[in-house]
């Protein structure tokens, strides 16, 4: 440290050019600004696809007793609420985050088990908590616990990580409740996603490459075992392989083939905000799993390459702050980040192949896009820890105390 503050001093002495004409460095910043604006300006959009997307809904015989504002209010109330959290959760330093993740993993493991027995039951699934202003998903807040939880392990576990009795099963153990639990909500998208979040943090973290391999082959036996014994599952799943089938197209692959219509409709620049066909009861979901379905539709190939360069231009940036984290030796703040990183990337992918028919069709969410308060929450609240991190960075580049 005594070396790079006079490697820093050294370097600020021989820089004769006025400070007016300085580009800010990194170290200058309090914050990253690519962290905090791409979510911000990706938020703002999706309230307003939510809006556009939700409006006819009351139309309905379903949403009969909403008003057409109603969606849009819900989730600006959701996005305003994940706002101040955020704000909240940034003033909280990352060491105060590291003790407490462990805390967070049992808590809302518990939420879990306590969403299967008073939570709403919604089209055969239950996983929502009703808390009177909004629903709480408790399989949203898994996903940063997770991220937090698996890189608490891996720094706990730094000396026995590659030991398969010390530092893998256990993991696997406490994995295994995870899925279990999610599996009788049921909720396997969730689920795919938390486990990408766990087996990149750990692998990351240090974990043998072979005993990686293995429960990774694992994890596929488990999947295919769980479509071969499930028909409904199999039939949905290889629906998307060929939905413009009569069967498929008005059963398993209705959403899918509604989607594909809303891309092909948008063309290159869309038909305009507002003007989708799709969304006046043709695609179900699409406020929420199939937003970007909507957005290809308004928009067109231009709004969808969008927001696939905003999550890429976040997600390469989320790393390079774990990369920094990782050069001061903060390995817990690196690997949490990275899984957070894991997170946006891996379920966004999903999301997106999902609405384009490149996976078979799973309930998630677009993060910061979709409809959804619990979703919305736990995104904002992983943004302000990354911001956190980088901020503690910054910090660290000047010489600091953090």
């Amino acid at each position: 440290m005594k070396l790079f503050k006079t490697i820093t001093a050294g370097a600020q002495e021989k820089d004769e050019t006025p400070n007016f004409l300085r580009a800010p460095s990194l170290a200058r910043q309090e914050v990253d600004w690519v962290v905090l604006w791409v979510p911000v300006l990706l938020m703002f959009w999706g309230l307003i696809m939510v809006y556009s997307a939700s409006i006819a809904l009351p139309d309905s015989a379903r949403y009969k007793n909403y008003s057409h504002y109603a969606f849009l209010l819900r989730h600006a109330a959701g996005i305003a609420v994940g706002l101040v959290v955020g704000l909240f959760a940034f003033r909280v330093p990352t060491k105060t985050w590291e003790k407490l993740a462990p805390l967070m993993f049992v808590g809302t493991l518990f939420l879990l088990v306590v969403v299967l027995v008073v939570g709403r039951d919604v089209g055969g699934g239950r996983r929502w908590l009703p808390l009177g202003i909004m629903n709480l998903q408790p399989s949203e807040l898994m996903k940063i616990a997770a991220a937090l939880y698996a890189a608490s392990y891996c720094v706990r576990k730094q000396e026995n990580i590659r030991d398969i009795g010390k530092g893998v099963v256990p993991m696997v153990v406490v994995m295994g409740i995870v899925g279990i639990l999610l599996m009788a909500e049921p909720d396997l998208g969730a689920l795919m996603v938390i486990v990408s979040i766990v087996m990149g943090v750990i692998f990351i973290g240090g974990v043998n490459y072979k005993v990686f391999a293995a429960m990774v082959a694992s994890l596929l036996v488990g999947f295919a075992a769980m479509v071969i014994f499930t028909p409904w599952r199999a039939a949905r799943l290889f629906a998307y392989l060929d939905p413009w089938t009569k069967d498929n197209s008005e059963g398993k692959a209705y959403q899918l083939t509604q989607s594909l219509i809303a891309f092909g409709r948008g063309e290159l620049f869309g038909v305009g905000l507002g003007d989708s066909v799709q969304k006046m009861f043709y695609l179900p979901e699409a406020h929420t799993d199939f937003i970007l379905a909507v957005i290809g539709e308004e928009f067109g190939l231009l709004g969808v390459w969008t927001v696939i360069i905003a999550f890429t231009v976040l997600v390469r940036r989320l790393f390079s702050i774990a990369r920094e984290a990782m050069a001061f030796d903060r390995v817990f703040q690196s690997l949490a980040v990275q899984g957070i990183a894991i997170w946006f990337g891996a379920q966004g992918f999903i999301n997106m192949g999902v609405n384009m028919g490149v996976l078979p069709t799973k309930g998630l969410t677009l993060p910061f896009i979709s409809y959804g308060g619990s979703g919305i929450l736990v995104n904002c609240l992983a943004i302000a820890f990354v911001l956190r991190v980088d901020y503690e960075n910054r910090r660290l580049m000047r010489g600091e105390e953090v």
